[in-house]
């Protein structure tokens, strides 16, 4: 983990000598800065990255506008960082290709905690790849393939961000059975308090909308009433172990 590369956005000189500093003293050597959205771009452009921690506010492009243009270049998982704490606020970030969301004032540990609890999820996800473990779990309509870290839908690679997939490939290895939003977020999360639901929803949100024919009324990822979500298998699926 401690190899990992990251790339701190904020046009904040101050917060982010104070983020560096705290993440060098926690091991972290290979990190990037930049004070714009442009800048942030291009350095996503020249070289891959493992984690970006990205502010909201930025001067010419904010936080939310530039990630799904870095979505076009790296699967990274984003940290939002923002003065705004609205429900509506955290949604937005999490619909753009956001995973997790702190608001400011922040205490820089929590922000450290954050980012090592994201990349264990990514690093374990790219693990599996390395280790040459063949799973294709097969919907009929979609089929995840864990090795690769892939999520083909009729035929067709569909892009996921890190904790996206993950989260599906939870589901699709316990199908049809129903987990409510806080036994997902301790087994995706990895975290034992749900402190915000609404994070649980947006990610089955931008699952349905990879996977479903209609997001609106989904036929795999489904709601139960009052306990949670299950992603049905039905007579066209096929497990390859």
């Amino acid at each position: 983990m401690k190899d990992s590369t990251l790339l701190l956005v904020d046009d904040e000189q101050a917060i982010l000598q104070l983020l560096e500093t705290v993440l060098r003293k926690e091991g972290f050597q290979h990190i990037d800065k930049a004070t714009t959205a442009e800048m942030a771009l291009d350095l996503c452009e020249q070289k891959p990255y493992d984690l970006i921690l990205l502010d909201v506010t930025l001067p010419s492009m904010s936080g939310t506008e530039v990630c799904p243009l870095m979505r076009r270049h790296t699967d990274a998982p984003i940290l939002f960082l923002s003065a705004r704490s609205t429900d509506f606020d955290k949604l937005s970030g999490f619909a753009v290709g956001g995973d997790d969301y702190v608001t400011k004032p922040f205490n820089p540990l929590e922000i450290v905690a954050r980012i090592k609890s994201l990349l264990r999820r990514s690093l374990k996800s790219a693990t599996t790849v390395s280790t040459g473990h063949s799973s294709v779990l097969d919907f009929g309509r979609f089929q995840v393939n864990e090795a690769a870290a892939e999520l083909r839908v009729e035929g067709v690679p569909v892009p996921c961000p890190s904790l996206v997939f993950q989260l599906l490939l939870f589901l699709c290895k316990h199908p049809n059975r129903v987990f409510s939003k806080s036994e997902l977020y301790e087994r995706v999360w990895g975290e034992s308090s749900l402190s915000d639901d609404n994070t649980v929803m947006v990610h089955i949100h931008r699952i349905r909308e990879r996977i479903e024919r209609n997001p609106a009324q989904p036929e795999f990822l489904v709601n139960v009433r009052g306990l949670g979500y299950k992603l049905v298998a039905n007579r066209e699926s096929n497990y390859e172990r």
